[in-house]
């Protein structure tokens, strides 16, 4: 793709507007402890109302899709010319934090609003999109149904899964927020290789890497495949914790805090090797049942494994499968894991990695180069064979908590580099 990168004086984002609507977000949202924006709920709709009403006061072309994602468009001059879209979600987990998600549509926002403020017109459309429920795994088991509705990659199967709180449907809570279930289960799609030329999403970064380096600003290289387990298992024997000899006990907390050692200490192995994964037990513990003087007769588990290289999420796979046969045999206890879920890993592309690191160098932006250690829709771009990238702006204090503390200068920065890269990609 032709690439040609000018630094315009007065091409800059609007970030006080940004800064404006974090605020209005955060007071609209904040539940007590955090901030809650309920993925196909009032939250979420709150938020895309917000959207909707700046766009209009900024004199932007909006629409919604059938499954209920925003586009806010600043017309380019070839409206025929394949559009770029700077995108991100609205939605948040329950108490979680103000920027994961907000940050990439507010940045989109920002990036256009600075371009209609200077006066420029893009050679193409750019389109900030609001995507619908990308915390979809707080709410509903899916993954990215926002996205993935727009891309046509949805399953019409995945409708029937059932929201955690509510424990109706993701096809009644569409159908509640006034969207159309049908569009799913006829194929149909809004996004494509045809009309789309590259899709980018600003999002904090969920770990720690950027602040500790110091650097504001990262440029993704990919998001993570994963093999997890929602809903595993341990069956023991409860027994008197008093009356009952070591040998004789069937104990299922102990064989699962057996089987995390044993994973935990082949992630240490993989990462001596150069690998780089996460292994988490996002769930651990006894049942109900398990009172102060019993032997826990039952545990459960959740477990996550990431890694840009699915052999490293096999590898402790294969252990997981040898480790709960050899710890079953020897403690009496049986492991039921239940259905596996995942995803594969999805490189950004290495196009929009360049013109992103040529932005950033021209712009003096600091930048670090790192893959994303979370799932996002970008992947889901990426999959569906959109061009896609990733910036992530430095965040403390991690991510889905109520104390994500991004800084307006990092995410100023961020900002800049969007920006310009919408203003120049394929010009």
């Amino acid at each position: 793709m032709f690439w040609r990168l000018v630094v315009l004086p007065n091409l800059t984002p609007d970030v006080e507007l940004a800064a404006t609507l974090f605020d209005e977000l955060r007071a609209k949202s904040f539940d007590g402890v955090g901030i809650t924006r309920e993925a196909y709920g009032p939250g979420e709709r709150m938020a895309h109302a917000l959207l909707a009403e700046t766009a209009e006061t900024l004199g932007l072309e909006k629409k919604a899709d059938p499954v209920g994602n925003l586009y806010v468009t600043l017309p380019g001059a070839d409206r025929a010319a394949k559009r770029v879209i700077l995108g991100s979600h609205l939605d948040s987990v329950q108490q979680g934090g103000n920027f994961d998600g907000a940050a990439g549509v507010l940045a989109g926002l920002a990036a256009v609003a600075g371009m209609k403020r200077a006066g420029f017109t893009p050679a193409r459309d750019v389109t900030v999109m609001a995507i619908r429920a990308e915390e979809a795994g707080a709410w509903f088991p899916t993954s990215y149904p926002g996205s993935r509705g727009a891309l046509g990659t949805l399953a019409a199967s995945e409708l029937a899964v059932k929201r955690t709180d509510s424990g109706r449907s993701l096809a009644d809570h569409m159908a509640e927020e006034g969207l159309d279930p049908g569009f799913v289960r006829r194929g149909e799609k809004v996004i494509t290789p045809d009309n789309t030329a590259a899709y980018l999403e600003v999002h904090i970064e969920q770990g720690p890497v950027l602040e500790a380096e110091q650097i504001p600003v990262g440029i993704v290289t990919g998001i993570p495949g994963s093999r997890r387990l929602r809903a595993a298992r341990v069956l023991g024997e409860y027994n008197h914790s008093g009356g009952t000899p070591r040998k004789y006990r069937r104990d299922a907390a102990m064989a699962l805090a057996e089987l995390a050692v044993a994973l935990d200490e082949e992630w240490v192995r993989l990462e001596a090797l150069g690998n780089r994964l996460v292994v988490t037990f996002c769930v651990m513990g006894t049942t109900a049942e398990a009172g102060f003087t019993k032997i826990p007769g039952e545990a459960v588990f959740q477990l996550d494994v990431r890694s840009l290289n699915l052999h490293c999420c096999d590898r402790i796979y294969e252990l997981l499968y040898e480790k709960t046969a050899e710890i079953a045999a020897r403690r009496g206890v049986r492991f039921e894991l239940g259905s596996e879920g995942g995803s594969q890993p999805s490189p950004m592309d290495a196009g929009v990695q360049a013109a992103l690191r040529r932005a950033a160098e021209t712009l003096g932006v600091r930048h670090l180069v790192m893959p994303s250690g979370g799932g996002h829709d970008a992947a889901a771009f990426a999959q569906a064979g959109i061009p896609a990238g990733m910036l992530f702006v430095r965040n403390q204090h991690g991510s889905h908590n109520p104390k994500e503390a991004m800084r307006i200068e990092d995410f100023a920065e961020a900002c800049k580099v969007a920006q310009h890269f919408a203003a120049e990609y394929g010009a």
